[in-house]
């Protein structure tokens, strides 16, 4: 995943060594470690956030509720990061960053310690929200941080680094996760995942520095009037629409692969370990064509995903289609997330981390509505390609914006063009 700098940094250009506007800042061979500390911390959160779509048949089983209302833990995560990013980067933006993330820490391990241990089925949705508010506002801050660690020469590598870390947690977490809740029952990744937490605390500690106070000296009121950018609302509906159309399948992906292509439940693990690598893959692919040719990425991108979403409707009926799909759908799904959010952050202007806080959010509305949407569709006359139903019709949903976008930044160009040969004969 690697954004081009002038699209994931601030709108000012860099200074120069001398300070000369437009010089290119030097660029660094190896990223801080701290840079891959934050990594980590992500890959915890987006783990937690997606662990439970693995183990929704036994939570369910366990707490006597349906499979539909167990995927309720998804959503109800999901709304918490759309609370928790914004609010928390706008609550904390001028607190240190290694207090702010060191907090985020200890309440997102509190919150597991909570699940692991509860009974009844409100307690766990509501320790699930306050954990997403923490990880919101991890993810937020964990960015800019990353960012400011690395220098202005390495903006871009670093939010690649961070955002690779949540895309790890597909490839590795959320597949061990299913696979050990099997073979402990659901609540050991729970406990596993606030130790890891916990373990994490001093590594933060010890990484990011500790005089960084004062993170966000640009005015409040200057940072709410440039997040009224037309282009960037566009990017953002096209983040919810990107995600939610992929997540509401993933959300529900076990009950698809079980009750409907007929596969067994020790399957399920390494079919999310496919779409997990597939993710991985794509995030970094579409990161790099992204760089280049950022519009006819995210046009491309949401077109291929809303046909295989609709092959997945037509095939689901067989095992080897479906898995063959469900990891093509993780290849292309996601892999325009770097450009949107490179792109979000590029047109927020001078509120960078506001712009990152809302891209997650933006993210997290789209899983929260897309999850939400398909748990109602499981239950109706649709079943187990319910979901995949909704996704389709999610995903075709983001060809709006993208398009529109892509059609501004034509226009854009054209009158640039024009205007330098109006300046170039006067």
């Amino acid at each position: 995943m690697t954004p081009g700098t002038r699209e994931a940094g601030p709108a000012a250009p860099p200074a120069g060594p001398a300070g000369a506007p437009g010089a290119r800042a030097p660029h660094p061979a190896r990223l801080p470690l701290v840079v891959y500390v934050l990594a980590l911390g992500t890959f915890l959160m987006l783990t937690t956030e997606f662990v439970v779509a693995g183990l929704l048949p036994e939570i369910a089983g366990d707490l006597r509720v349906s499979v539909a209302q167990a995927g309720l833990l998804i959503t109800v995560f999901a709304v918490g990061m759309v609370v928790g990013a914004p609010a928390m980067a706008l609550v904390t933006r001028r607190m240190p960053a290694r207090t702010t993330l060191l907090l985020a820490l200890g309440v997102f391990a509190a919150g597991h310690v909570v699940v692991a241990l509860g009974s009844g089925f409100p307690l766990l949705l509501a320790a699930r929200f306050v954990t997403a508010v923490a990880a919101g506002a991890f993810w937020s801050v964990a960015s800019v941080a990353a960012t400011r660690a690395a220098g202005p020469g390495a903006r871009a590598r670093a939010l690649g680094l961070v955002g690779a870390g949540g895309m790890l947690a597909n490839v590795v977490g959320v597949p061990l996760g299913a696979s050990a809740g099997q073979l402990s029952g659901w609540r050991g990744p729970f406990w596993a995942l606030a130790v890891l937490a916990l373990a994490a605390v001093p590594l933060v500690a010890r990484h990011v520095p500790r005089d960084e106070g004062d993170r966000d000296p640009v005015p409040l009121r200057r940072e709410l009037a440039a997040v009224r950018s037309g282009r960037l609302w566009l990017v953002l509906a096209a983040c919810a629409t990107t995600t939610g159309g992929v997540l509401s399948l993933y959300s529900y992906v076990s009950p698809l692969l079980t009750e409907r292509a007929g596969l067994a439940a020790a399957w399920v693990p390494l079919v999310l370990v496919t779409f997990g690598v597939g993710s991985l893959v794509g995030t970094v692919v579409g990161g790099r064509l992204g760089d280049a040719h950022p519009h006819a990425t995210t046009v491309a991108v949401a077109a291929s995903t809303t046909v295989v979403l609709l092959a997945i409707c037509l095939l689901s009926a067989s095992a080897l289609p479906t898995v063959l799909l469900v990891t093509l759908l993780g290849l292309l799904g996601l892999s325009a997330n770097p450009v949107l959010s490179a792109l979000a952050v590029r047109f927020a202007g001078v509120a960078p981390t506001l712009g990152v806080a809302m891209s997650v959010s933006a993210y997290n509305v789209g899983t929260a509505a897309g999850s939400w949407a398909a748990g109602g569709a499981l239950d109706s006359d649709l079943g187990a390609v319910g979901p995949a139903v909704v996704g389709t019709g999610i995903a075709a949903l983001t060809l709006v914006p993208v398009a529109a976008l892509a059609v501004l930044q034509r226009r854009s160009g054209v009158r640039r063009t024009a205007g330098a040969g109006g300046s170039g004969g006067g």
